[in-house]
């Protein structure tokens, strides 16, 4: 239960096969009290009538999706909890985690892991049942996070890294507020 501190939200992004998830167990694992959510599950949520989310016409879907995840991280983190958030948010899907974060008073961090291509392609093509494993998709993905504009600061190649040294540089520099949106 939260301590009725304040929270936070730590959305931990990039493309498939970039070490998210691992790597945002690692980390919520660190924070207390914290709360992981995983971007993906909100997904599945949709009973029927699902779209592939990174086709063209799932923009609608992919909305919904994100201003109900950026509401849950936000409800969270205002309850007290440290959320590390960790979904497919590029800069075009900020401004719904922006608005929930400023309107539940809490701060915003932004993290997008991005190893090279090699790396996020050898991993997420090697994924099991379920997951992204077309190539095509996930090199179009990780194409959407090569220029973040602004935003490149808040990128960390963890390529060579292990989750928990990832973890540990994200840690740092969360102390730090280098990647504090808001």
């Amino acid at each position: 239960m939260a301590d009725g501190g304040t929270g936070s939200v730590i959305v931990l992004t990039g493309p498939c096969g970039a070490g998210k998830s691992t790597v945002a167990r690692v980390l919520a694992g660190r924070l207390t009290p914290s709360v992981r959510l995983h971007g993906d599950d909100f997904f599945g949520f949709i009973e029927r009538g699902a779209i592939a989310p990174y086709l063209p016409q799932a923009q609608h879907q992919n909305e919904t999706v994100i201003d109900v995840q950026a509401t849950a991280a936000a409800g969270y983190a205002a309850g007290g909890y440290h959320v590390v958030f960790d979904g497919v948010v590029g800069p075009w899907f900020l401004a719904p985690f922006h608005r929930a974060a400023a309107e539940a008073g809490v701060p915003l961090d932004y993290v997008v892991l991005r190893p090279e291509r090699d790396v996020v392609m050898a991993r997420a093509t090697a994924r099991g049942t379920g997951a992204l494993t077309d190539p095509e998709a996930i090199g179009q993905m990780f194409d959407e996070f090569a220029d973040l504009g602004d935003l490149e600061p808040h990128a960390l190649d963890s390529g060579a890294l292990t989750p928990e040294q990832t973890a540990d540089t994200i840690a740092s520099a969360l102390a730090s507020g280098a990647y504090r949106l808001r």
